[in-house]
């Protein structure tokens, strides 16, 4: 099977390691020639190709450029694609993507879908095989999808090792605000006050341990990537971090009114996401 990769960085590379037992022949397409060639290096792809050239050859294409450029590229991929070829998405927010093609005449060979998978690093270096494994995967209007094309897309979640979910695009984009968008606002928020902070006391870095460098790690996390998925998962977002300053302000409050067991209560009202996660790991193990 030819197989296109559109983006060879961290998720698009590690889906070609994943595959490449499976009797494949993967064409890398990267407008980042540097990425396009590191991966071609490290046996990740076959070939390096233009989009022109890639698409109309292949038997699946694999979408794995930041959200923007996704949304604003499928229209064109979907008119170059074979009759009966399929095109997989990646990207971290779903309504953009699905408006932008919902009445195309190949709508048919487009599966939505969103691997919750990666890590703070990014490029062909960074990939690796297991990247998916154990993972979460979304699948958005999947009844919009030929029966074909869900089922291939189906099989590349078994083969990458991933539980499949289903939801609308809405649904995805609200809830993705909060367990994944938010968390990145948050780490970035922390690095900049911290690195305020350290212009001036110098050894706060000298003191950070585990809980801190496990919080702000994913602030490395790329601006090419996250700024379009901010950007295209605004509304959401922001009623996010607007329930996350709602729930600083009580913190703060409580401190400053020395109002220390209501600032206890808070805390065990948190604490109970302990339960909430073990009953997820157990679910998970069964």
């Amino acid at each position: 099977m030819e197989i296109a990769i559109i983006g060879t960085g961290l998720i698009g590379s590690s889906i070609a390691l994943a595959i490449r037992s499976f009797h494949t022949h993967i064409l890398g397409v990267d407008k980042n020639s540097t990425h396009a060639q590191k991966a071609l290096e490290l046996g990740i792809i076959d070939e390096i190709c233009t989009l022109e050239d890639a698409i109309p050859r292949v038997e699946l294409c694999i979408l794995a450029i930041p959200v923007d450029a996704a949304r604003e590229l499928l229209p064109h991929i979907l008119d170059l694609l074979q009759s009966d070829a399929v095109v997989i998405d990646m990207g971290s927010t779903k309504s953009g993507i699905c408006d932008k093609v919902r009445t195309h005449q190949k709508r048919g060979n487009f599966v939505a879908s969103h691997p919750m998978a990666g890590t703070e690093n990014s490029g062909p270096e960074a990939a690796f095989i297991d990247l998916f494994k154990d993972k979460k995967t979304i699948i958005c209007e999947a009844e919009l999808s030929h029966p074909n094309a869900l089922k291939l897309a189906q099989t590349l979640y078994k083969i990458l090792g991933m539980t499949i979910l289903y939801m609308s695009p809405k649904e995805h984009d609200k809830h993705i605000a909060y367990v994944s968008h938010l968390t990145h606002i948050i780490a970035y928020a922390l690095s900049l006050t911290v690195q305020e902070i350290e212009k001036d006391e110098k050894k706060i870095f000298e003191m950070a341990g585990s809980g801190f460098e496990s919080t702000v790690r994913i602030a490395k996390s790329s601006t090419d990537m996250w700024t379009p998925i901010f950007r295209q998962n605004a509304d959401y977002l922001i009623n996010s971090i607007d329930k996350y300053i709602q729930v600083l302000t009580e913190f703060k409050t409580h401190i400053t009114n020395n109002a220390y067991s209501d600032l206890y209560n808070l805390i065990k009202e948190a604490n109970k996401i302990r339960d909430i996660l073990d009953i997820h790991t157990t679910n998970k193990q069964k």
